[in-house]
C-alpha cells in the first residue's frame, strides 16, 4: 500500500527531497526548464550551451559518416588503426557540432532572447543575472573561434583541397547569428526560422559528417534538405510552451500565427509527408529493406501524434517529443545507411 507523502518518515521525505534536487541539478547542467540555481560560472556556462540540445546534431554526424559509406567501424575487419583514425574523425565531428558551434548557437541565441526569457523563463542564467554581459560575449566568441579551428583541423586531417568543413561551420555559423539577432531575427518568422533550425539540426551535421569521410552527392543534399522539413515540424512542437511571449514580443511563430489547431497539424503533416516521401524514394532506387523499415519507423510516430500531439500539443509536448522522437531520428539513420549502401 502506498503511503502518503505526509505521513512518510523523515528519513523517506529526506530522501525525495534529495532526488528532487539531484533531478533539479541535472536539469539545470542539460539546461532544461526546472533547473536548480547555482553560482558556479562554470556550470551557468555549461548551461547557456544547452548540452541537451547537442544530441540531434552528434547523431547527424554519424548518419554523414554512414552515408558517407567509407567510415570503418571496429567490426568492418578494416585494419585496427584504419578504425582508430575514422573513430577519431568521427569524434573531432562531434565536438565540433555539438559542444562548440551547437554551443555557440544556443549561448548566442539566450543572449538575443534576453527580453523573451525574461517572460518565460525568468531564472535563465542571463535575464536572472547569474551571468555578466560580458562573460556572455566572451564565452560567444571563443566557442565559435573554437569552433572553426577545430574544422580547419579536421579540413587538414581529412587531407580536402577545399576546406568543406570549414565552409560548412561558418555557413551555420552565419545561419545561427541570422536566426537570433536583429535585423534579420529568422526566428521571428515561422516558417523561415523554423526551416533554418530543422536545417542546422539535420542536414548540416550530417553534411559534415559525410564531407569528413567521403564527398557530397546530390540525392544526399536532396534527402537531408527534405529530413529538415520534418525538422521544422519539430521545431512547431518547441514553439507551443512559447505562445504567450511570443504573442507579447511579436514572434510569428506558427501557433501563434495560425494558431494550436492549425499549428499542430501543420506538425504533423510536415513530419509524417517528408518521412514518406522518402520512403517512396528509397524504393525506387530499389533500396526496398530500407524502405520497409523507415516505414516500420513512421508508423509509431503516426500512433504518438494522435495520442499526445493532436490531443493537446501544449500539455503534452514533452510527451511526444520523449515518445516518437526516437523512431525518428532511427528513421534519419536508417536513409543515411540506405544512401550508404546505394551505388550511384
Amino acid at each position: 500500500e502506498r503511503v502518503p507523502l505526509a505521513h512518510k518518515s523523515p528519513s523517506s521525505r529526506t530522501m525525495v527531497m534529495a532526488e528532487s534536487d539531484d533531478d533539479s541539478d541535472v536539469r539545470q547542467l542539460l539546461g532544461v526548464r526546472g533547473g536548480s540555481k547555482t553560482d558556479n560560472i562554470w556550470k551557468i556556462r555549461l548551461q547557456l550551451m544547452k548540452p541537451v540540445t547537442w544530441v540531434p546534431l552528434i547523431w547527424g554526424v554519424i548518419c554523414g559518416a554512414a552515408a558517407s559509406g567509407n567510415y570503418h567501424a571496429v567490426w568492418s575487419g578494416a585494419p585496427l588503426e584504419v578504425c582508430l583514425e575514422d573513430l577519431g574523425k568521427s569524434l573531432g565531428c562531434m565536438v565540433l557540432a555539438g559542444p562548440l558551434l551547437t554551443g555557440y548557437t544556443q549561448t548566442i541565441n539566450d543572449w538575443y532572447d534576453r527580453d523573451i526569457d525574461a517572460i518565460n523563463e525568468p531564472d535563465r542564467p542571463i535575464p536572472s543575472g547569474a551571468i555578466k554581459e560580458d562573460e556572455v560575449i566572451a564565452q560567444i566568441w571563443a566557442l565559435l573561434l573554437g569552433g572553426l579551428g577545430l574544422a580547419y583541423g579536421l579540413d587538414q586531417w581529412a587531407g580536402h583541397d577545399f576546406p568543406m568543413v570549414t565552409a560548412l561551420s561558418i555557413g551555420g555559423s552565419f545561419v545561427s547569428y541570422i536566426y537570433s539577432a536583429p535585423p534579420l531575427k529568422l526566428k521571428q518568422s515561422g516558417w523561415a526560422g523554423n526551416y533554418a533550425l530543422g536545417s542546422s539540426y539535420i542536414a548540416l551535421p550530417w553534411w559534415c559528417g559525410q564531407a569528413m569521410f567521403g564527398t557530397l552527392n546530390a540525392p544526399v543534399i536532396v534527402l537531408s534538405l527534405l529530413y529538415s522539413i520534418a525538422g521544422l515540424g519539430i521545431a512547431i512542437v518547441n514553439d507551443f510552451k512559447s505562445i504567450e511571449g511570443d504573442r507579447k514580443l511579436g514572434l510569428q511563430s506558427l501557433p501563434v500565427a495560425f494558431g494550436v489547431d492549425t499549428a499542430k497539424w501543420l506538425c504533423a503533416g510536415s513530419i509524417d509527408i517528408t518521412q514518406l516521401g522518402v520512403a517512396a524514394y528509397l524504393y525506387s532506387i530499389g533500396e526496398t529493406t530500407y524502405a520497409n523499415i523507415l516505414i516500420a519507423l513512421i508508423l509509431p510516430q503516426m500512433f504518438f501524434q494522435n495520442k499526445y500531439l493532436l490531443k493537446d500539443p501544449i500539455k503534452f509536448d514533452v510527451n511526444y517529443q520523449a515518445s516518437s522522437q526516437p523512431f525518428l531520428v532511427f528513421g534519419i539513420l536508417d536513409t543515411a545507411l540506405a544512401m550508404g549502401h546505394h551505388q550511384f
